[in-house]
């Protein structure tokens, strides 16, 4: 496995020879100084260029990095549809296991391109980037929630959680799996803000809650894990219950944090519901 310090040279020797590559900006984990640091980084690559149609009419160009395991070109995929953007992007994984995700982004267009808290200057051949500050995660912390999101938060967890019970009960595990997906987004939007709260929302708990066991009470932890089941219908029940509780455990404190109104009578209503229907007979003719 080739270096950090190689994919770096390599890729900075590739735009300083290269006539159409104006600046080089690093984004992502690499220019996060508060990210862990291990094997699976990817670079996070962006290069300013003078014709970004030049490179599409090569698509060998890319070889230059090195042996390709796969790659993904998502501005030209159907599914997912790409973002309307003015770039281009190369995401590549290499055989060393190495990982680039490259996208060439028009100079003329620099004025309209996005900063990113997470952004280190690597070239400037024109001195035409606006220089970065020094990179952070600022950009990636949690922010408070307003009351209406709160209860938007709120409200789709404990609205969604039905669906997943009826899943269940079906046998559709398939189904529940899927509504579940929905019920865990909040519980995660609940716990990015309670992390928030912790912290004075100067921490975060990364990317799809990735550090959050960082941050959270050794209880509340263990709930979490609680709340993964397999494929057994047992399993999956007590871990619908256990989202309910960790919701709750979360929620209540970021609301009197903010003075924002928590559901109780839904939480306790749903929370019912659910149980009810996991006693509910499979030949039960009525819910209630």
């Amino acid at each position: 496995m080739r270096t950090e310090q190689q994919m770096l040279d390599l890729i900075l020797h590739t735009a300083q020879t290269d006539p159409r590559v104006r600046a080089v900006i690093m984004n992502g984990s690499r220019a996060n100084p508060n990210a862990r640091r291990d094997i699976f980084q990817d670079f996070d690559i962006v290069y300013l260029v003078t014709d970004v149609a030049s490179y599409k009419a090569n698509p060998a160009w890319i070889d230059l990095f090195g042996e390709r395991m796969i790659l993904q070109l998502p501005d030209d995929m159907d599914d997912p549809p790409p973002d309307p953007r003015d770039g281009y992007a190369y995401l590549i994984q290499f055989m060393d296991g190495n990982r680039i995700d490259l996208s060439l982004y028009p100079v003329d267009k620099l004025d309209k391109m996005e900063r990113d808290s997470q952004s280190i200057l690597l070239l400037d051949k024109d001195g035409i980037v606006k220089p970065f500050p020094p990179a952070s995660d600022c950009d990636y912390l949690p922010k408070p929630p307003t009351a209406k999101q709160f209860h938007d938060c709120t409200n789709e967890f404990w609205w969604v959680s039905p669906y997943v019970a009826k899943g269940l009960w079906r046998g559709e595990l398939t189904y529940a799996k899927h509504m579940e997906f929905y019920a865990r987004e909040q519980l995660m939007k609940m716990l990015d803000w309670y992390v928030g709260v912790k912290t004075n929302f100067q921490k975060g708990p990364g990317k799809m809650g990735k550090y959050l066991d960082q941050f959270l009470e050794p209880h509340l932890w263990t709930l979490l894990l609680r709340t993964y089941a397999d494929a057994d219908y047992a399993h999956n029940w007590d871990a619908l219950l256990a989202m309910g509780e960790l919701f709750r455990r979360v929620a209540v404190p970021v609301a009197e944090h903010f003075g924002h109104t928590y559901p109780f009578g839904d939480d306790e209503r749903v929370s019912a519901h659910l149980r009810h229907v996991r006693a509910l007979p499979k030949d039960a003719a009525a819910m209630y």
